[in-house]
């Protein structure tokens, strides 16, 4: 997409697990994750990271990784099977089960999960987002492409990274595939206004890079494979 509109179309025609990402006779497979992650930050210092995925290995989902301003992170997640995943593949202080649900309408996104509400705005992607959007999706989705991206997200966007490990045993790479800024929000959590739009300063410290300083939305493919 080079317009406004979210990435609505990142991964459509999923709807039950991908059985083809699991390995012949059980074994552990790399697991695939299709959508987009939007990253902010708001002035009262919580950072926000939301994650959805049209297609992946549970089905669709969204969940949300949440740093507060005392440094608490927190796991939002829709299912235990999510929870238990995500929170062994990223590093939280919390995790709690609830309701996520994320609309979007052209460059709109509703995002209720739990105790946070929040709705934000995207624009039109800059050259780096156009620059993305240009690389073939076999290419991007790839794990050998993050050794050619991981410099340059280092050198481009402070804190990123698009290849390391959270966790040991465990293995990501991002393809991402499109970028669109943040730009506007508004979000409580447990009633509390979290205030206007902020960098993503600190960067957080879920996993082994942060999302961009400047708020924004990635359409991405994340991969996820065992050691060994």
């Amino acid at each position: 997409m080079s317009g406004s509109g979210l990435p609505v179309r990142a991964a459509e025609g999923a709807g039950a697990p991908d059985a083809s990402l699991v390995s012949p006779g059980g074994r552990r497979a790399r697991l695939r994750f299709d959508g987009w992650i939007a990253g902010l930050g708001t002035t009262s210092g919580t950072r926000i990271v939301v994650g959805h995925w049209p297609r992946s290995p549970f089905g669709p989902f969204s969940d949300v990784m949440i740093e507060r301003a005392d440094g608490e992170r927190l796991l939002l997640a829709p299912t235990r099977r999510v929870a238990d995943f995500v929170s062994g593949t990223y590093l939280f202080d919390a995790v709690r089960v609830v309701p996520v649900d994320v609309t979007a309408a052209g460059s709109r996104c509703a995002v209720r999960a739990g105790p946070l509400e929040l709705r934000f705005g995207v624009g039109r992607p800059g050259p780096l987002g156009l620059l993305l959007a240009a690389v073939p999706g076999p290419l991007a989705r790839g794990a050998a492409w993050t050794v050619v991206t991981d410099p340059v997200a280092r050198l481009l966007l402070r804190g990123v990274r698009t290849r390391g490990s959270a966790v040991p045993g465990r293995r990501e790479w991002y393809g991402a595939r499109g970028l669109w800024p943040v730009t506007g929000v508004s979000a409580a959590f447990e009633g509390v206004d979290l205030g206007a739009l902020a960098p993503v300063d600190p960067p957080v410290r879920f996993g082994f890079g942060s999302a961009p300083r400047r708020p924004a939305l990635t359409r991405v493919t994340t991969t996820v494979a065992p050691n060994g």
